[in-house]
């Protein structure tokens, strides 16, 4: 015997301890956990943050390592604004469990048999959920669970804020595998929805294939792939094929803040890691317009990164909306007649926390109203806190392009973002800009340097402050409209149709202060004579209020004395000219001075190159 169990109360120490570590397996092996109901109850109602009451609750098996507990009339009430409505409720559960692995803090099931639930889960349209308040799992998948069976039970899914629901029942058994199947309705179209897995049991599949398929007027979705292992969602990949009337349909089902569109087919193959989805391929079409790309959402810090590239091969602007939205347009347009500046959306105030950086690169741009100015497009959108930069910018044209930055800021978190535009035109021409031919020629160039609040473009520049510079040049003209231009009445009468003048330069500068563009510079110098202008530009109606005064370059053959104003709108101007100007006396004043050679000065060749430079810095 060794020396230190010599003393007798060591060796009745020792006795103790030994019965204890042989007594403890025994008492885990027979404990009635039916005792624990209570502290279950407790804490399950502080992990859904309301009152979780069971039945009943009693161990099945009497002895093992390996216990069987029978729950009944389980239930688990929904917020105070549900009503009566409980979030679920089961009328039987019987689960298996290692002992082992509750001692170590961390439960394993081993076994679930499921009879007779109901889950009611409830989104309302201000986004209050009635599953809220409970721990969040994750998707670690079903763990060490050999077999999950579930009968005679149903999922009710409520959403009001994507305009969603769906009534589906659920089982699970070894010969039919885990099924959810039932109708539903996503944006007031009707639809069916199935899901189809094998079943979680001993017999362990990895990967774990699974199946779901959408189907309805107008919207179709089919995703197919495979889990690492039982309902882990975490790690998976799938392959996902949609059709829809509308992009909006597929958003209601996968959240993306999405828009309404032209009818669209889409095709991607997704990875699913841990707090990211890798979207290795997209392909498809929106409208008559293609689509591919990559795209990366990083989710694993407290804001969502995102990170891709899109390409289109042919893209028609009109495919972005749905037909009701360009009624809605057309409408407007003929209410207030055409615009020059588009009425595109910049908000960012529904963005969520979200940063990221996407290039694009469009081939070929076109319309289904015809022929489009603008032939392609490339550039990189980087988002930084609801701060968007589109830089660089290019837009190809059918002569010349545009370059540039674009800055969309909310960062302020006001209603309307701060915009500034940075953009040059260079190398175009009058023909491109007007949509081929017309009988006036000639290089344009342009800069705009605007700072504004607004939700569209439009609605920046109708506020904006800054500068914007429109220069033609080394072009040509009828003889018979340069003659009008300098008032030569005589000449512009007396021209031949075939005859040419040439066109100098036109200049156009414009201070902007709120949306008003005063004309610090507007001139239209040909060969032949000189007008200038002054006025005003007001955005966003683009309303013209312009006083024109012109001279010939050489004596008049009928000089008609005063001046005109340039009115209506940058895409429907008006010239009139006051009745004075018109009248008999002032004809036969004209007259008058042509034959006595007083006519007043001749108009001088205006410094193209000096104002062009000013108006273009």
């Amino acid at each position: 015997m060794p020396r230190f169990l010599a003393d007798g109360r060591i060796r009745i120490a020792v006795a103790i301890v030994a019965c204890l570590l042989i007594a403890l397996p025994m008492l885990l092996a027979a404990f009635p956990y039916g005792v624990l109901k209570g502290v279950i109850e407790d804490r399950l109602s502080e992990r859904f943050g309301r009152p979780v009451t069971i039945g009943r609750m009693e161990r099945v098996d009497r002895f093992g390592f390996s216990p069987v507990i029978a729950l009944s009339d389980v239930r688990v009430p929904g917020p105070a604004w549900t009503g009566k409505t409980d979030l679920a409720r089961v009328a039987t559960m019987r689960i298996g469990f290692g002992v082992l692995s509750l001692l170590k803090g961390d439960l394993a099931l081993h076994d679930v048999t499921i009879t007779g639930a109901r889950l009611h889960l409830i989104r309302t349209a201000d986004g209050r959920e009635n599953w809220r308040g409970s721990e969040r799992r994750g998707g670690a998948g079903g763990g060490n669970l050999n077999a999950l069976e579930v009968r005679d039970s149903r999922l009710v899914y409520e959403d009001a804020k994507q305009r969603r629901s769906f009534d589906l029942a659920f089982v699970s058994d070894a010969a039919r595998g885990l099924r959810l199947a039932g109708s539903g309705k996503v944006r007031g179209t009707p639809v069916s929805l199935a899901i189809r897995t094998p079943a979680i049991s001993d017999r362990r599949v990895i990967p774990w294939p699974f199946d779901a398929r959408l189907a309805g007027q107008g919207l179709k979705m089919h995703a197919t792939g495979s889990m690492a292992a039982p309902l882990d969602t975490d790690d998976m990949t799938l392959d996902v094929t949609a059709e829809a009337a509308d992009l909006k349909l597929i958003d209601a089902i996968i959240e993306a803040g999405l828009f309404r569109t032209q009818p669209v087919v889409l095709s991607a193959h997704v990875r699913r890691q841990p707090g990211r989805w890798l979207i290795d391929r997209l392909d498809g079409r929106i409208g008559r317009s293609d689509l591919s790309g990559r795209l990366t959402v990083d989710k694993t810090g407290e804001r969502t990164k995102i990170e891709g590239t899109f390409a289109s091969r042919l893209l028609d602007f009109a495919d972005f909306s749905s037909d009701e939205g360009l009624a809605r347009g057309a409408a407007k347009e003929r209410a207030i007649g055409p615009r020059v500046v588009p009425d595109t959306k910049l908000n960012l105030a529904k963005l969520g926390p979200t940063d990221g950086r996407i290039a694009f690169r469009v081939a070929r741009i076109v319309s289904r109203d015809g022929p489009s100015s603008l032939t392609a497009m490339r550039g990189t959108l980087t988002l930084d806190r609801r701060r968007l930069t589109i830089s660089p910018l290019t837009i190809a044209m059918r002569k010349g392009r545009i370059t540039g930055d674009v800055l969309v800021d909310q960062r302020d978190g006001a209603p309307e973002p701060r915009v500034r535009l940075d953009l040059r035109l260079a190398d175009s021409s009058i023909a491109a800009l007007g949509g081929g031919g017309g009988s006036v020629t000639g290089r344009v160039d342009g800069r705009a340097l605007l700072n504004g609040r607004g939700s569209t473009l439009r609605e920046v520049v109708g506020r904006s402050d800054g500068r914007i510079g429109l220069v033609a040049r080394d072009g040509a003209l009828p003889a018979e409209i340069a003659a009008a231009l300098g008032f030569d009445a005589g000449r512009a009468l007396l021209a031949g149709h075939d005859d040419r003048a040439t066109l100098r330069c036109v200049v156009v500068g414009l201070a902007m202060r709120d949306g008003t563009g005063r004309a610090q510079t507007f001139v239209v110098d040909t060969s032949q004579s000189r007008l200038d202008g002054s006025g005003t530009i007001t955005f966003p109606g683009e309303v013209l209020a312009i006083r024109l005064t012109g001279a010939p370059k050489r004596n008049a053959i009928l000089r008609l004395p005063g001046s005109a104003t340039m009115t209506g709108t940058i895409s429907e101007p008006d010239i009139v000219v006051p009745r004075e100007v018109k009248s008999a006396g002032n004809i036969f004043k004209a007259i008058g001075r042509a034959i006595t050679g007083h006519q007043g000065p001749v108009a001088t060749d205006a410094d193209c190159g000096a104002l062009a430079t000013r108006v273009l810095r």
